[in-house]
């Protein structure tokens, strides 16, 4: 032992594992002349290292400065120990010991180093679709358990070979410890369903279906995408007709960076994301005259644009050459498919063409969508590339789990000072979302290993989440908490701001059961998580049909008028909304709001915008 050595043992906790942590650590020990180890568990990265002082302040001080791209430290802490005499540094095998609390990285798109490989005519993995790295593929949408290695992941079934064995095992090659290594001789394999074109001819077969204007199903990451020529209007629509999706708008896929720009202004905030390791949908305004259908996006200034997010989307999308619809792979309002056989028999009546491989998705995760607002980037879906990854919290909590709504629903369990959000799930209108938003759930509780003391619901009773949490709570014996649906937003704006305190938040919104049982929707609230004060509100006004005015836009627009204008509102031929309505449906409507029968009042800034709108002409339906 030298003269003056000492010992630190350092514990780091965050996004750590499946980020090439621990051969960074062996990298920076074995160039400081440190002896020791370093290991996983299911809480984080532990590390012993031993040496001189100096050396010892050097790593503790370049640990954090120079960690890997995708590591994330939340919180490392270390003590100082006696020498224990080790005489080389050491990666050591996991431990999955312990309570449960590291993050689980989401699934990255394919990284620089790795499209090199793919398109390299030298390389080993040239045209593999599979190919990946500590720093890109698939995380969230293989695991199984915790701590994050290969026998814990889908990839399990996959033996590798010698040559990928050795890159493995090897602290030195970027793909130690990459969990879903793999290379043609081992991993996983395409096919084009109901054919006898494999690999290459798979995808060649799928461009040419592009081609020829079929719709083809893939299987990405997270689970099934449904592609078409985004140029070709007769594929678009024909899409659009069998998805049963007449008009929400469709994403695209294009190559790279230089064709996005080519659709859409990309302003120096935005030139980031599409690039980026979660390479999100991003919303940008449209070009003129691009080659892409209007159907694609009808009336509407702004295009939902990603890039390739794997290799075989690389590899299909450079056979291609042009921009794809890329839109989820599922039926109207069910959730995104991740099973072959599931995907064939729920989108045969969709799909021309399937492109299928044998890599098992564990669990769905749909593509995220961000948007630009005053320069920074806003989530308005967190999937792919951003889920589980937790919102901080100001303390330790007690573990929780939240249902969320019945629409655009997504859960989230509270871990010590980590709130964990899941993928996006959708709307609970159907047994296959239901059956989503429970496996969802499950595997929250299974990875975190943590039995909730509560359960927290929105307010609304008839909320399937709701239901589901009473259910839940009672076969637990642990108490479930209603939330008012806007306090809840409130809450949430808070926490991920990271801001203590009473606020006043501005809640605008669609629509949410009230504390005093009107639909609220644009609310003026001042509180905090524990509780809120309504302190001002939009005037209410009735929706004549209830839940129809959603869809007719027409119904709020007569709902305002009505509180302007009384019955002569019904009268006024000259305004769009009125001139929708036969005179047999006016008849009725104007008893239903005389009498206030299936009229409630709302002041729901979503139905406020609907019915503004419907006044200016834009449009008395929606889908």
């Amino acid at each position: 032992m030298a003269d003056g050595a000492a010992r630190l043992a350092v514990e780091i906790h965050g996004a750590v594992q499946g980020v090439g942590f621990r051969p960074f650590v062996y990298r920076l020990a074995r160039e400081l002349g440190l002896n020791g180890w370093v290991l996983n568990d299911a809480r984080g990265v532990f590390i012993e290292v031993e040496g001189q002082r100096p050396a010892l302040d050097a790593f503790l001080r370049r640990l954090p400065a120079e960690k890997p791209p995708l590591a994330i430290i939340t919180n490392m802490e270390s003590r100082r120990l006696p020498a224990d005499g080790y005489r080389a540094f050491e990666i050591r095998h996991s431990n999955a010991a312990g309570a449960k609390t590291a993050l689980i990285l989401p699934d990255v798109a394919t990284c620089a180093a790795c499209r090199r490989d793919v398109f390299d005519p030298e390389n080993r993995r040239r045209g593999y679709p599979f190919t990946n790295c500590t720093n890109c593929g698939p995380r969230f949408s293989i695991i199984r358990a915790l701590p994050y290695d290969r026998p814990n992941t889908t990839m399990r079934a996959f033996t590798l070979c010698p040559a990928c064995q050795s890159e493995y095992e090897n602290p030195l090659d970027r793909r130690f410890h990459a969990q879903p290594n793999a290379c043609p001789t081992c991993g996983p394999h395409i096919w084009l369903n109901g054919s006898d074109a494999r690999e290459t001819a798979a995808l060649d077969a799928a461009a040419a279906a592009l081609r020829a204007g079929q719709i083809v199903a893939l299987k990405g990451l997270g689970g099934f995408q449904l592609l078409a020529d985004a140029a070709n209007a007769e594929a678009v629509g024909r899409l659009r007709t069998r998805k049963g999706r007449p008009d929400k708008p469709f994403a695209v896929m294009v190559r790279n960076l230089a064709r996005v720009k080519t659709l859409c202004n990309l302003p120096p905030p935005a030139a980031a994301l599409p690039a980026s390791p979660a390479a999100p949908i991003v919303l940008l305004e449209k070009r003129r005259n691009i080659p892409v259908a209007k159907a694609v996006a009808p009336e509407n200034p702004w295009l939902g644009v990603m890039l390739p997010t794997t290799p075989l989307h690389h590899l299909l999308l450079e056979k291609f050459g042009g921009a794809v619809v890329a839109t989820s792979g599922n039926r109207s309002s069910e959730p995104i498919c991740t099973d072959n056989a599931d995907a064939t028999a729920r989108l045969g009546h969709i799909a021309d063409k399937f492109l299928l491989h044998n890599r098992p998705i564990e669990r769905h995760v749909d593509d995220s969508v961000v948007q630009l607002v005053d320069g920074a980037p806003q989530l308005l879906r967190r999937a792919r590339g951003y889920a589980p990854l937790p919102v901080r919290l100001p303390a330790k909590t007690a573990p929780v789990l939240a249902v969320g709504a019945h629409l655009k629903n997504t859960v989230t369990l509270t871990v010590g000072r980590q709130a964990f959000i899941s993928q996006h799930i959708g709307n609970l209108d159907n047994p296959e979302s239901l059956a989503a938003f429970e496996k969802v759930i499950a595997d929250f509780l299974q990875l975190y290993d943590v039995a909730p003391v509560a359960v927290a619901h929105d307010l609304h009773p008839d909320y399937l989440s709701t239901q589901w949490a009473k259910a839940f709570a009672r076969r637990r014996n642990i108490p479930a908490v209603a939330v008012q649906h806007h306090h809840a937003h409130l809450a949430a704006c808070l926490a991920e701001n990271g801001a203590e305190g009473a606020a006043l938040g501005v809640v605008w919104d669609g629509a949410g059961l009230g504390a005093d049982g009107a639909i609220w929707g644009g609310e003026f609230l001042r509180g905090d998580a524990a509780g809120f004060k309504r302190v001002a509100h939009f005037l209410p006004f009735p929706l004549p049909g209830g839940e129809t005015a959603i869809r007719e836009p027409r119904r709020s627009a007569l709902g305002l008028l009505w509180v302007a204008l009384g019955k002569s509102a019904l009268e006024r031929d000259d305004l769009p909304p009125i001139a929708a309505f036969s005179p047999a449906e006016k008849q009725v409507l104007e008893q239903m709001l005389a009498k206030g029968v299936n009229s409630p009042r709302t002041s729901s800034a979503g139905r406020l915008f609907d019915g503004v709108a419907a006044l200016l002409g834009l449009n008395q339906r929606i889908s």
